[in-house]
């Protein structure tokens, strides 16, 4: 899965327990109607992916659903889900003219050589 926005802010790199589990943690802001802010977790060496990225780009971030069981010390079953997330790419923004199909140079065209302005001219406009 994916998902697309601007980021809104990125952790610092946490490191957790004796073994050195790493997690880093980014929020990204998706850009439709109703704005959703997606905390989207990092980690251990992808933790490095976001070393590039500054606050207020656009990116497209690759992600995973995971879910987990807890059981609390009363016995009550706990379910957790995080995304997680695996890859990262700047996005571009879009300029005004790139749904523009391109035009070919204007040496392109052969020009009129034998343009009479008697000649009937069917177009409608």
């Amino acid at each position: 899965m994916e998902v697309q926005g601007r980021i809104k802010m990125i952790g610092e790199t946490q490191t957790f327990g004796t073994n050195g589990f790493r997690k880093r943690e980014i929020v990204l802001t998706t850009e439709e109607q109703y704005p959703q802010h997606i905390l989207i977790e990092f980690i251990q060496d992808k933790t490095d992916l976001l070393n590039d990225y500054q606050v207020g780009q656009q990116v497209k971030i690759n992600i995973n659903l995971r879910g987990r069981e807890w059981i609390n010390p009363q016995g009550e079953t706990k379910y957790f889900n995080s995304i997680q997330g695996w890859r990262i790419e700047a996005l571009q923004p879009e300029s005004v003219g790139d749904n523009l199909p391109p035009v070919p140079p204007a040496d392109a065209f052969e020009p009129v050589e034998d343009l009479n302005d008697d000649d009937h001219d069917d177009l409608p406009f």
